[in-house]
């Protein structure tokens, strides 16, 4: 590979973070910073519950606990600073969204162990396949929840084009 295709593609990556970070990367970008931040939490989920648990010797729910919490506010930290933050200004204070988003934590908590306790038996399907599919749906409904009701601007979304 030549130093001018190695440039090239270095070129490429850097316009495709500089365009999804931006404010112009409508709905998409929103999307892709939506995922990457759940991808990161997921990872710091897992990480600090099973070093606590496994290095440390906390007890395994202790470890969950403190490591959903870590989760927790990594996660609204993102939704806030990285998904979201290219509106001029949030609609809601921070301890408005605070309080809607720990609603639906909650709330979500609630469906998700209703889901894999009931439809299993329902449905014919394994508790692990009712569980991702439920975790499925509620991170799409999470995405406009955020975008619409929570971390919105104080104009309203805009209704971007899907590029």
């Amino acid at each position: 590979m030549s130093a001018t295709a190695t440039r090239s593609r270095r070129q490429l990556a850097r316009a495709f973070i500089r365009n999804i970070r931006s404010p112009e990367s409508g709905v998409l970008g929103q999307l892709f910073r939506f995922a990457l931040s759940g991808t990161l939490v997921a990872v710091l989920y897992v990480t600090v519950t099973t070093v606590l648990h496994d290095a440390f010797a906390v007890p395994f729910q202790i470890a969950l606990a403190i490591g959903f919490l870590a989760g927790l506010g990594l996660h609204f930290t993102l939704q806030r600073m990285f998904v979201w933050k290219h509106y001029d200004s949030f609609a809601l204070a921070v301890h408005h969204q605070v309080f809607r988003y720990v609603c639906l934590c909650a709330s979500q908590y609630g469906v998700t162990a209703l889901a894999t306790a009931e439809l299993p038996a329902l449905v014919g399907l394994p508790v692990e396949v009712v569980y991702l599919a439920t975790m499925f749906a509620i991170a799409a409904f999470n995405f406009l929840f955020f975008r619409g009701r929570i971390f919105h601007s104080e104009k309203g979304p805009k209704r971007e084009a899907m590029s």
